[in-house]
């Protein structure tokens, strides 16, 4: 009884054997962005990032915040011009982003000089970015500091998964 208690709790999307999962340390985080940047006036920058083949239940998770450059920004500059905004989009989005145009993303932050990013990614591969803009600022470069990671909230190979469904159907669960 045991075993399959294990089995269960090991394989199962049920929120209480997730939480299970979560307590055995048995999760699988993957960082996308853990360090400090600079991102310049009319600029942006960007973290590629992709997911695998059989990805489900994937977040992506974190923090950041921005301030004036203390190298580049001028005193006088007001408060609000700590800025950024914060995007998560598709490979297609991004392009149609970068060449002026609006998509679906995934997430956007707006313009906020703190935040918490948590959007959950289409099931399956895909190529995706996080993107921190700074193109709205006229003359001020923005510090950021940031902590970004995917969160799979499944970690067994899909294999593994399509398996104990099988044995879960088989059995009548």
């Amino acid at each position: 009884m045991l075993l399959l208690a294990i089995f269960w709790a090991a394989t199962s999307d049920n929120p209480f054997a997730q939480g299970v999962q979560e307590l055995a340390g048995w999760k699988h985080d993957q960082g996308v962005v853990d360090n400090p940047f600079t991102v310049a006036a009319h600029n942006f920058r960007y973290y590629k990032f992709a997911l695998p083949q059989g990805s489900m239940h994937v977040s992506i998770v974190g923090e950041f915040s921005a301030a004036r450059d203390a190298h580049g920004g001028k005193a006088s500059v007001p408060a609000v011009d700590d800025n950024v905004e914060v995007y998560v989009m598709s490979e297609a989005a991004f392009v149609a982003w970068q060449n002026g145009y609006s998509g679906t993303n995934v997430y956007e932050s707006g313009r906020v000089s703190h935040g918490s990013v948590q959007a959950e990614l289409p099931d399956g591969a895909g190529i995706y970015y996080l993107i921190f803009s700074n193109k709205f600022a006229p003359s001020t470069a923005k510090h950021v500091n940031a902590d970004v990671l995917l969160r799979y909230k499944n970690w067994l190979p899909e294999s593994f998964r399509r398996m104990s469904e099988r044995f879960w159907n088989w059995i009548g669960l």
